[in-house]
């Protein structure tokens, strides 16, 4: 037995998994006591601030979008400011408490449900699962417990609604996908996978969620009328594609902080600012043509049209499916969102802790020749990041190693399908 078998075989094992938990408990504290600190210092606490800001301006009956500075201080949907109100009663100090805490809830199950999915069955032990992703994702982790981001919350809510589905639990699905978008907009993209894949509960129970936490849970606290304010001046200020800004961050649209397909094309195919510093500043150009706004345009929709058709062609027929190529399926539907959502921001990429866990379990079943070498060129991308944070983002390294992982996992797809249609063409049961 070789001395990595051996070491695999120990790491597999509840007592790996035991101290796996013990590490998770130890990285999960420091993670929760440092933006806590900050607090208790007196230094910045970034946008933990702003939530406790903005429930306190709903308990007052107070407009909660509002101008400062050319755009609004919270673009979030309203149903996000309603689950901020009760927070905010806590404090400053004690709201930072409470969202750590719902933080390292919503990592922990993250990290399961991702294994769960990759590995296919809800008793597995293999403490590589669990370790890998996390690992491999763990600066995205600490900037949203940095920043007080939600994304973490976002990713378990989208990985729960993953294992409904595969439990035939569509209702359910829908829910919790209409509380990730109320809580950040974009996962309501979801709804056109679940359309497609003929998730039809699913998809009416998203829209019913989502209709409830628009326009009935506000009513208690903000009144039918105030309510409909809300998501009206929200619409109105998010809403919104320009020649200079997406919603309402005209200082980071096209900058290097947006990580996605309209933030990188626009700044490598037009003359525009790179740079998302706030004071004046001397601009950073990094465009590699001077295209025109509607041509990059054209250009974005025809890349967002190619990749969702990769993603179609590489899905299996209803009778083809497993629970292995679901792992895959729901990891490229992560990645694809990611890719195509118009603002998409570092700590965003906690959400490859899926995809990443679907390499890993492909690499340890012996599966993974093809998709490992498409995750190392991942990886050395995302690497390149670390070491020149700035120089890298400004030419779209996080959303090239997203594409590059999605390319990979959707080919490994297309392997599956055309394996499968030989097996059955030859008469004989697909293994």
């Amino acid at each position: 037995m070789t001395l990595w078998s051996t070491l695999d075989r120990r790491f597999k094992s509840p007592v790996a998994l035991h101290g796996l938990l013990w590490t998770f408990i130890a990285i999960a504290t420091v993670f929760s006591a440092l933006p806590i600190l900050r607090y208790l210092r007196g230094h910045s606490i970034f946008d933990y601030e702003l939530w406790h800001a903005t429930g306190k301006h709903v308990l007052a009956g107070d407009e909660i979008y509002f101008f400062r500075a050319g755009k609004y201080d919270f673009m979030y949907p309203p149903p996000c400011a309603l689950f901020l109100a009760g927070a905010s009663l806590l404090g400053q100090g004690g709201l930072i408490v409470l969202l750590v805490a719902i933080n390292s809830v919503a990592w922990f199950y993250s990290a399961k449900l991702s294994a769960v999915l990759a590995a296919g069955n809800r008793g597995t032990t293999n403490s590589w699962l669990y370790l890998i992703p996390s690992l491999l994702v763990i600066v995205y982790i600490w900037s949203s417990y940095h920043l007080g981001q939600p994304s973490l919350v976002l990713l378990a809510l989208m990985l729960g609604a993953f294992v409904a589905l595969r439990t035939k639990r569509e209702i359910v699905a829908g829910s919790l996908i209409a509380v990730a978008a109320a809580i950040k907009a974009f996962p309501v993209l979801a709804i056109i996978y679940l359309v497609y894949r003929r998730y039809w509960k699913a998809a009416v129970s998203l829209v019913a969620t989502l209709l409830f936490l628009l326009f009935i849970l506000p009513a208690p606290l903000r009144g039918f009328e105030r309510g409909w304010h809300d998501l009206e001046k929200w619409s109105a200020g998010m809403l919104k594609y320009s020649d200079v800004t997406v919603g309402q961050r005209p200082m980071r649209s096209y900058t290097w902080k947006n990580q996605s397909l309209v933030g990188v094309s626009n700044r490598l195919l037009r003359h525009v600012d790179a740079d998302a510093a706030s004071a004046p500043h001397t601009p950073v150009y990094v465009n590699v043509a001077d295209l025109n706004f509607r041509v990059v345009n054209a250009i974005i929709i025809s890349v967002a049209l190619a990749l969702g058709i990769l993603f179609i062609a590489a899905m299996p027929r209803r009778d083809m499916r497993t629970t292995e190529t679901d792992a895959i399926e729901f990891a490229l539907l992560l990645l694809l969102m990611l890719m195509v959502t118009p603002l998409s921001f570092g700590y965003f990429y906690s959400w490859l802790m899926l995809p990443f866990a679907v390499v890993t379990q492909r690499v340890f079943a012996g599966k993974g020749s093809t998709i490992l070498w498409w995750t190392l060129s991942a990886l050395a991308l995302l690497a390149v990041g670390l070491i020149f944070p700035r120089g890298a983002q400004l030419y779209g390294n996080t959303f090239f190693a997203t594409l590059l992982l999605f390319v990979g996992l959707s080919i490994e797809l297309l392997r599956f399908k055309q394996q499968t249609a030989h097996t059955r063409s030859a008469g004989e049961l697909p293994s």
